[in-house]
């Protein structure tokens, strides 16, 4: 018999990524611990991608090429999950549309102009980022890289918290929407910023500071979202998550790559 956590670790694998985990158990139990061990599946994609971005660079590529390949690999271990929740939730934000329109909006399979800009524009950022970071230098690139893989996991974890609602009855959104207790939510946040900040520690003072500061302000802005998200929509869906999950890995690279 599968111990309960591992019901956990195989529900944010097998629902985060593309990795070949089987989901043993969908329900509200699994789908707390998976939420809760959400940032586990950032350090894996975060790990790849860093490592992808490395041996490119001792291959003789440069930086650009490097943020290309770290930005994709996310991107391909979660089959754009993330990327197409992000689009979808613009689309909806941008139609101005009643909820219930919004959400019909936001439900079907091609991308309007709001999602195609908005997705421009964050890959845009994150490649430009990256590019910046791995060329001051590969530790602060390869840093870069998990921490903003790990922050965009986190913020689905305090998204799937105790009081936000779900807007649809069905879906992701509906299975993961208020699971995760507040205090539970909590510490694994206050334990992955700390970790982050370790991690930055080899790097410098500034570093640990920096460091920080990119996952609470990649939290901050995901809060903000998620926040107009549940105003707009009147709850979460799969696609808010995966809205979330993007535009916390876009303003963790974004406060890396400043100073």
């Amino acid at each position: 018999m599968t111990p309960p956590p591992l019901h956990g670790l195989r529900f944010a694998f097998g629902t985060l990524s593309v990795l070949p985990v089987k989901v043993s158990r969908w329900d509200r139990q699994a789908a707390r611990g998976g939420m809760l061990c959400a940032p586990l599946v950032g350090v894996v994609l975060g790990c790849g991608a860093a490592a992808l971005a490395l041996v490119l660079l001792v291959l003789g590529a440069g930086s650009l090429l490097a943020a290309v390949a770290a930005a994709a690999v996310p991107a391909v271990l979660t089959r754009g999950l993330h990327l197409d929740g992000l689009a979808d939730t613009a689309d909806g934000l941008g139609s101005g549309k009643p909820a219930e329109d919004a959400l019909r909006i936001m439900k079907q399979s091609d991308i309007g102009p709001f999602g195609v800009i908005t997705l421009l524009f964050v890959l845009l950022a994150q490649v430009a980022a990256l590019s910046q970071l791995y060329d001051d230098s590969w530790a602060r690139g390869a840093l870069a890289t998990l921490v903003s893989a790990v922050a965009a996991r986190l913020a689905l974890t305090l998204a799937a918290r105790t009081g936000v609602p779900a807007a649809r009855p069905e879906g992701l959104g509906a299975a993961v929407a208020g699971v995760v207790p507040v205090r539970g939510a909590l510490a694994v946040a206050l334990t992955v910023t700390g970790v982050a900040a370790a991690a930055g520690a080899p790097l410098g003072t500034d570093d640990i500071v920096r460091t920080a500061l990119a996952v609470l302000a990649a939290l901050a802005v995901a809060e903000l979202l998620l926040r107009h998200c549940v105003r707009r929509f009147g709850g979460v869906t799969g696609d808010v998550f995966g809205g979330l999950a993007e535009t916390s890995a876009t303003t963790a690279l974004v406060v890396l790559a400043l100073g």
